[in-house]
């Protein structure tokens, strides 16, 4: 199999917990997934979710509502606690005073938050005061890296992308079901109820897609920015619609995965972190991506890092990320993916540990994409001039 040519994302690189090489400006990437795991090693399951409870989010990131199984075998529902009727998204906070709040608390995250040291804590919180006004806290039931991501696309896109457009988006579903059997044991979240049980997992998740389309172009056509808001209030209330639109976004990722798949098996070219998607011995496939890994986000899990990337290519958006516990690094700001900065529009998000994340608002004026600079250079390098960030 002919290896294709393709430089090393600047963020998988550092997921690896490596550094950049110069010379993989002409890396070739690994033929076989066996190559995979052989050149990445313990990097593959470095950007797996660990096991252990992720006890920075506290009881709140605890699944809510039971979990219903859509296939035929089904026999089996796990109750557990109902969503309120409330938005999914806490009001605007003032940064930094969330910030001390947050620190001073007496919960089981502030107390674990506390092992960040506390200049890299107020380093972070403080560079992102500066750069925007708020910050709206996200409901943690494992689906928030797909809540915070669709609520910043919904708030900020000026036009639906090319995919979303395509006649044929509501069949997705069906031609995966029907090329790989994919479909079929979809578990869907109690507020999905199925059509009053008259629907199969394919025809919910085309109508679900069709919702996505729907509301992201109600979005953009919206003539003012406080009619954009009540809209997306209105969407993310934690109900069927806002949980239905969130799982069309993990049909999107799992159909570019196939895809992905299938590139790989040809022997094309495609992105470094799909080589790390499939090393991992519990994702060798679309199927076993799917039964894994994809199906417990929103239920026991929330997306790992390596799937930020693949989210990011599935809405052809760039995600950029302020790490908090890394603002002391160049690492403090993270773009899913960081290869198409130049062409895709940009959400932004916060995160204190890679697993939960929030959302900032209220950006200042032209802000600007904020570097890493190594303390003896301060002077030198606030005489050059920033470059602009993409990111509206």
């Amino acid at each position: 199999m002919k290896r294709k040519r393709r430089r090393k994302n600047v963020a998988v690189t550092e997921a690896m917990g490596g550094e950049e090489d110069p010379k993989d400006e002409a890396h070739q990437g690994p033929s076989t997934l066996a190559d995979a795991r052989e050149e990445y090693g313990s990097a593959v399951e470095d950007l797996g979710v660990s096991e252990e409870e992720d006890l920075y989010r506290g009881a709140e990131e605890l699944p809510q509502g039971p979990v219903k199984h859509a296939g035929p075998d089904a026999l089996f529902e796990v109750t557990l606690p109902k969503v309120e009727d409330r938005c999914s998204l806490e009001p605007m906070l003032d940064i930094l005073s969330y910030s001390e709040s947050e620190w001073k608390g007496n919960t089981t995250k502030s107390t674990l938050i506390r092992k960040i040291p506390l200049p890299v804590w107020s380093q972070g919180y403080t560079k992102l005061s500066q750069r925007f006004e708020s910050l709206r806290r996200v409901r943690g039931d494992n689906y928030c890296a797909l809540r915070a991501t669709l609520f910043q696309v919904l708030s900020t896109s000026t036009q639906p992308p090319v995919w979303l457009q395509v006649e044929h988006i509501s069949t997705w579903a069906e031609e995966l079901e029907a090329r790989e059997g994919l479909i079929g044991q979809w578990m869907f979240p109690s507020e999905c109820r199925q059509g009053g049980g008259s629907e199969d997992a394919v025809q919910q998740l085309k109508r679900y897609m069709e919702l996505l389309q729907n509301r992201w172009q109600a979005a953009v056509g919206c003539s003012s920015m406080e009619e954009r808001q009540r809209l997306c209030e209105s969407v993310f209330q934690g109900g069927e619609e806002e949980l239905g639109l969130l799982e069309a976004l993990k049909l999107l990722m799992l159909v570019r995965a196939s895809e992905f798949h299938t590139t790989m098996q040809e022997g094309g070219d495609v992105p470094v972190f799909c080589w790390l998607l499939y090393a991992r011995d519990s994702s060798d496939c679309p199927r076993t991506f799917l039964f894994n890994h994809l199906s417990r986000v929103g239920f026991s899990g929330g997306l790992e890092q390596v799937e930020m990337f693949l989210l990011g290519y599935a809405l052809q958006c760039t995600i950029q990320v302020y790490r908090l516990y890394m603002a002391d690094t160049e690492e403090f700001v993270t773009y899913y993916p960081d290869d198409h900065k130049e062409d895709w529009p940009c959400v932004c998000l916060v995160t204190e540990d890679d697993r939960h994340y929030n959302v900032p608002v209220g950006q200042h004026n032209e802000l600007q994409v904020p570097e890493y600079v190594p303390p003896d250079c301060l002077e030198s390098k606030s005489q050059k001039t920033s470059r602009q960030a993409d990111c509206h």
